[in-house]
Parts: C-alpha cells; structure tokens; sequence
C-alpha cells in the first residue's frame, strides 16, 4: 500500500456532538459517557516537542491499530482499556462520522491514570545514555562501565518518568516514584512493565524488529491495574531494524527520527512557528510507520 493511496490528513477532528475531554499532540479523547471515552489519533506529528505543520499519511490509523494488535497480544498479562473499535457499536450521535473515525479510533473505558509513565529499557539509547555518559546509571540504577550507545543491556530495566504537560517527560528513580505512587503498586507496575517489555521484544526479534525502548501508561478500573492509551507504537517506542544493528552509534528507525534528522538539516531553531514539511519527507515518514505495523503484525494496515 504506498501513502498515495490514502485519504486526505487528518489533522484537526471536530465532533460537536461530543464533549473534548482532552487534546494532545497526537490523540484527541472525547466523553462518550460516564463510563467511556472516545480516543481519536490524528495523523498530527510532533518533534522537539511540537506539533509540526505538516501531517504524516495514515499515521492516525498505524498508532491505533499496533496499539489494537498489542492489547489482543498482551491481554493474558494485563486486563486493558480497549472495549470495542467498531464504529457501528458506537454511540448513535457519532456514527455520522464513521468514515473519519473507522480505524484510527477506539472506545475505551474510563480509568483513574497513574502520574508516572512506566518506561522499560532493554538497549541503552536516548535520554538512557545520556544519563549513564554522565553517571554510569539511569534513574538511579548502576549499569556496567564501558557500554557504547545502542547496546543491549545485561537485563531490561525499570526506568519510570513522571507526565509532563508540556515538554520532555522527567526521568526519577524508582523510589522516588514510590512517592507519587503508592510503594505497593509501584512495584506491581514495575513487574508489569517488565513482563510486558520482555514478552513483546521477544516477539518483535522474531519479526525483525527490535524494542529498544517503550513506555506504557496504567490506570485502575474495575478490572484493577489496567493499561491504557497507546501501546508499544513507533510514538511511545523505539524500533530498530534488527538487520541493521550496530552498537556503538544511533540506530536507523522506523519511527519519526527521520522528521528530526530532517529538522536538523534546515536548521531549525526549535521555537514556533513549527515548520511544514516537504511531501517526500512527510511519505518517506509514512512509509516507515506502515512498515512498522507490517513487519511487526504480517498484515496490511486495513483502512
């Protein structure tokens, strides 16, 4: 399938039979009742912590349907969220919209979040290795001396970060996230990431595909300790092409590592305006989340 071939970007979605509960850089989430919430991914992208001009083809309807492969992959682990995906079994009021909404939107329940974003890290890349350069740990945890960038770690590590509204996530150890959460559950969200991580990387070797890193983020509802919003999507991680990796320097992705090489070369200063995008980087982006989702489920994206 080449991004050509799509419906026009969805940057900005607009239901005014429902209440916005909340927009971010990518997903909008609607009120759907007192129990559920409507979750939208538009094809919005951000780097350097904004939301560019330009948005990348078929993105949306990638982050949602990994994230739906994954809660079907990882449901014997961790309830989840997720209720349902079919437009038709949506409240009736939105079902006007159902062309928009098919494949990039999901009705979830309501969950009270966790403050922290559960990160894991198997490989040391990213904000990882520039705290270990500068301390030989990340988030308080000792790591052998000697490691370049991009190599695997002697055991995946528990790295949480707490949820910044603007900007880049803070990077805490686990201590002090048994301030914010309580050391109980800590320690239960700790063991989940980890299982999670583990069971996924495992899966993603064998299609090629290295997990480097990924954060997730949990609630509770009745199902007790549940995951929530988007999982293990080239947004929330890092994939690496596994016949390509080489420790020592940063690794080709299939994520938006493009868009920011991209930004680099023109110069940007990183302050707003955001810039647009040329249309071949914005499909030579879009070509490496549909391979993303390709390679990891053996499937084309249905749209």
């Amino acid at each position: 399938m080449s991004p050509q071939t799509l419906d026009p970007v969805l940057l900005r979605t607009d239901y005014p039979e429902l209440e916005l509960h909340a927009s971010g850089k990518v997903r909008d989430v609607y009120n759907l009742d007192s129990d559920h919430l409507l979750f939208v991914a538009t094809d919005r992208i951000s780097a350097f912590d904004y939301v560019l001009a330009t948005g990348i083809p078929h993105k949306g309807r990638v982050l949602t349907q990994i994230s739906l492969f994954w809660f079907d992959f990882l449901k014997d682990i961790v309830p989840n969220h997720f209720v349902t995906a079919d437009v038709e079994r949506y409240p009736s009021a939105i079902r006007s919209h159902a062309a928009e909404l098919r494949g990039r939107s999901m009705m979830v329940m309501r969950a009270e979040m966790f403050p922290v974003e559960c990160v894991a890290r198997g490989y040391l890349s990213g904000s990882g290795w520039k705290e270990y350069k500068a301390t030989g740990s990340v988030c308080g945890i000792k790591l052998p001396a000697g490691l370049q960038e991009s190599d695997k770690l002697p055991e995946p590590i528990f790295t949480p970060a707490t949820k910044a509204t603007t900007g880049h996530d803070i990077n805490i150890s686990f201590e002090e996230m048994c301030k914010l959460v309580d050391p109980g559950l800590s320690g239960q969200l700790r063991d989940l990431t980890l299982r999670i991580y583990t069971k996924a990387a495992d899966y993603a070797r064998q299609r090629g595909i290295i997990i480097a890193d990924t954060k997730f983020e949990f609630g509770q509802t009745a199902k007790g300790i549940t995951l929530a919003d988007e999982v293990l999507t080239p947004d929330s991680s890092r994939f690496w092409p596994a016949d390509t990796y080489q420790p020592g320097k940063v690794q080709d992705s299939y994520d938006k590592q493009y868009v920011r090489d991209y930004l680099e070369e023109i110069r940007w200063n990183k302050q707003p305006p955001a810039p647009a995008l040329p249309q071949d980087v914005a499909l030579r982006t879009s070509e490496k989340y549909l391979g993303a989702y390709r390679q990891l489920t053996g499937r084309e994206l249905e749209i």
